[in-house]
């Protein structure tokens, strides 16, 4: 199947969707800029944060932009040097805190090895964390705070299984993979009171003996193991809802490029035993950028509500 086509395809008696995660990207994009051209003081500004010049990073940090200037959110992009000491990054980050005029800090990952990517996103203040990587921000979600910042990645999948009407309440979610930036989050924001959540979670990551086991007890599978094509078809049951957070590089010399990209699901074969299936690419990216703007202007939002306090 081309994954490309997002279609809705009859397999034997079960109806699948391919979700398109570019198409409900663009319906928060629009709100957006509705909302942001509403404003009557000021605009939401994000600074990018960028260090080194890995072409990956450039490339995200551009689309970013590009994005945010369609909706009409100022952005600032801070270049430093990979070869940067962390103390001098804290400081630009400190400064950045301290700025009224920014609302929104990105730090774009990942960072040079001879930093701690904890302690460095630790550094942007909570109310500007609109990655949703400071512990702070971390702690609200957990005591489900609604002025805290959600990851961007697990509010996109949010997001589509809200649009998408995907009942999660009594549901039994699995996720696959632990990290603080999609897994975690992820689980919590399921466990929330309320809709999308209301679900129960079971958490699987590398240690997991017999993870098959629980994937083929799964209403909902979130995948964020960062193996590409892991899940395969013989670990789902046929009408599972499956969210493929994984972006992998595979070899494929009939590309330019000479590589092609794939999730963490075994497409081909897993897709048709699916109800629902986000691709790669296509499904959770476009999502979690829609999620950092969505962030930003609520950080914007927040903002003028503590200097009207």
């Amino acid at each position: 199947m081309n994954s490309a086509s997002f279609p809705v395809v009859l397999f034997s008696n079960l109806l699948m969707e391919v979700i398109d995660g570019n198409e409900i990207a663009a319906q928060i994009i629009s709100e957006l800029k509705v909302e942001v051209n509403s404003f009557s003081k000021g605009r939401p500004t994000v600074l990018f944060i960028r260090v080194g010049e890995d072409p990956a990073s450039v490339s995200y940090v551009r689309k970013k932009q590009n994005t945010a200037e369609k909706i009409g959110i100022t952005s600032q992009l801070l270049v430093l040097p990979d070869s940067i000491s962390q103390e001098d990054l804290l400081d630009a980050i400190s400064k950045a805190n301290a700025d009224h005029e920014i609302h929104g800090i990105l730090i774009q990952a990942p960072l040079p090895a001879h930093m701690d990517e904890r302690k460095v996103f630790n550094h942007v203040h909570p109310t500007k964390d609109v990655d949703g990587f400071n512990a702070t921000n971390l702690g609200k979600l957990c005591q489900e705070m609604e002025e805290g910042f959600a990851s961007c990645t697990p509010a996109g999948i949010l997001e589509i299984l809200k649009r998408k009407k995907i009942v999660t309440e009594g549901k039994h979610v699995v996720v696959l993979g632990r990290s603080l930036i999609v897994g975690k989050p992820a689980g919590m924001l399921l466990l929330r009171k309320g809709m999308p959540g209301n679900a129960t979670v079971t958490f699987c990551h590398s240690r997991t003996p017999d993870l098959a086991s629980f994937t083929q007890k799964a209403d909902i599978i979130i995948a964020a193991i960062g193996k590409p094509q892991f899940l395969t078809a013989d670990m789902i049951s046929t009408g599972t809802t499956i969210i493929d957070v994984g972006i992998n590089r595979v070899a494929d010399s009939a590309k330019k490029s000479g590589f092609r990209l794939v999730g963490d699901v075994d497409y081909d074969k897993v897709a048709p035993l699916c109800s629902a299936i986000t691709p790669v690419p296509g499904g959770v990216g476009p999502m979690t950028v829609a999620m950092l703007m969505s962030n930003t202007v609520k950080a914007f939002k927040l903002s003028l509500e503590a200097s009207c306090s």
